[in-house]
């Protein structure tokens, strides 16, 4: 019997492995892609329920003007989603509705939390940036071991949902560090040139001109202000001139035609020398003395090359005898598991009348947003879409923390209860790894020669999508350390 042979086969179909697949097929490889479910994209995708087209999870796309996706789209991808200003994050209590504080002067006057406790956490926040500015490392110290401890419980409760939000876990679990990268207050992006060094030039024919992403990213009136803007973001601020003036909000972005828009641009944009199957579960991943050699799945596929894109957790199964110590490393990593509610509104609320999204941070906290307000189409005429994502307790039944969130959601928003029509729930992993601060991270490397791992369980930067694109420059810088990307 033939065996098939590749340059590269890639473990799943979700976002990261799509990417990879993009990546490497452009510095001229075959690859093979393995996706065990029906659907490709993973977290990364939107399908329809009821006229309504709902995306996995709540999104939001950070770091578009100078980050890791942008650097992959300006590299690899022939065609671009157009992504819509994302707007502001705001904070809803029960009699309020205000934007987050994104620097400390609008710090000092957020009355959603008591005055005194403000003044406390603005100190506490420039302690934290100055030690962070000094080089010295906040990430086995916890947010909470930070704060001062005389605190209201509205204010501790703030601060826990902030940290939720980051990293999946309480304030008691992430570290300081994580909440200074992840609120885009300490930049890591890295620059063109930095990129081609790292991953050498592509030698690939001229790619179809494509929308400039900048200009995808900001609504038409602003291109004025856009060199501006530009000239400001070459010259970095330090971290403590951008955290008293920092305007979070300006790189970030939702793709119009919703999620599904990045997925599609994705795959349009991969070569014909990429082959993907899917509904084809890998059984094991194939060793040869000590160096990959391919696949089982419904047949054996070989390759001198594997880059691995499911759960690390997962590793231990698909290969025998992988080093104990290395195995106990894989199983440090934690997970974190979302709720997401998806509610189609009759009509639009005046609740929801702005682009951006918004956090609840009493007892159980959501955030949400209402995504048919950056393209209409994504619900049915003059109706409205809204979805709302929790941090669900494993230790809970499934039934009593949906429970729990549909009454937190009509504690919030008393009003919207009479105007639902439609409802629908996710539950996922957002990402394969939480960054808690016992939580490990897998490396890219393995044990075993020439095969990779990549995804959001290799990276602590930032969360999501963005998560993934970093994960996917790695793994470039790697291969190409490696002698294994041209």
């Amino acid at each position: 019997m033939e065996m098939k042979k590749y340059d590269v086969i890639v473990v799943g179909a979700g976002i990261s492995g799509l990417l990879a697949a993009l990546t490497l097929s452009k510095h001229g490889k075959k690859v093979l892609v393995l996706e065990k479910r029906q659907h490709l994209g993973g977290n990364c995708n939107s399908y329809m329920v009821d006229g309504y087209q709902v995306d996995t999870g709540v999104h939001a796309i950070t770091h578009l003007i100078e980050g890791p996706l942008k650097m992959l789209m300006d590299n690899y991808f022939d065609f671009l989603p157009v992504f819509e200003d994302y707007g502001h994050y705001y904070i809803r209590t029960e009699n309020a509705f205000v934007k987050v504080p994104s620097n400390l002067k609008d710090f000092v006057t957020f009355d959603v939390l008591p005055r005194k406790d403000r003044l406390m956490l603005s100190q506490t926040l420039t302690k934290a940036f100055t030690l962070s500015s000094f080089g010295i490392d906040l990430s086995d110290q916890s947010v909470y071991d930070f704060l001062p401890k005389n605190l209201s419980k509205d204010t501790y409760d703030f601060v826990d949902t902030m940290s939720i939000s980051l990293s999946g876990k309480s304030m008691k679990e992430t570290s300081a560090q994580r909440v200074l990268s992840g609120s885009s207050f300490v930049r890591d992006s890295i620059t063109q040139e930095q990129f081609d060094s790292m991953i050498g030039k592509l030698e690939s024919k001229k790619r179809p001109s494509a929308e400039s992403i900048l200009a995808s990213i900001l609504p038409y009136h602003l291109h004025a202000s856009l060199q501006a803007r530009m000239t400001r973001v070459t010259q970095p601020f330090t971290s403590l001139e951008r955290l008293a003036t920092n305007d979070v909000n300006h790189s970030q972005g939702y793709p119009r035609k919703g999620l599904k828009a990045l997925l599609n641009a994705t795959l349009r944009s991969l070569p014909e020398s990429v082959e993907i199957k899917k509904e084809c579960e890998v059984k094991s991943i194939l060793v040869q003395e000590g160096k990959v050699s391919g696949v089982e799945a419904d047949e054996i596929y070989t390759s001198d090359l594997v880059i691995y894109t499911g759960f690390a957790t997962d590793l231990s199964q698909l290969i025998k005898d992988l080093p104990t110590e290395y195995v106990k490393d894989l199983n440090g990593i934690v997970h974190s598991k979302s709720l997401t509610i998806w509610l189609g509104m009759k009509k639009e609320l005046p609740e929801f009348n702005y682009t951006g999204s918004e956090i609840w941070f009493k007892d159980f906290a959501y955030w949400a947003t209402p995504i048919s307000n950056y393209d209409p189409s994504l619900a049915p005429k003059d109706k409205q879409l809204i979805g709302f994502s929790f941090v669900i307790d494993e230790n809970n039944s499934e039934e009593s923390e949906l429970k729990k969130a549909y009454g937190t959601i009509f504690r919030a928003l008393p009003n919207i209860e009479k105007h639902i029509d439609m409802q629908h729930e996710q539950t996922l992993i957002p990402e394969k790894a939480a960054v808690t601060i016992n939580g490990k991270f897998a490396d890219i490397r393995t044990p075993i020669q020439n095969l990779y791992v990549a995804g959001t369980d290799t990276d602590r930067r930032s969360m999501g999508i963005t998560r993934a694109s970093y994960s996917i420059i790695e793994l470039l810088k790697i291969l190409n350390e490696d002698g294994n990307l041209h």
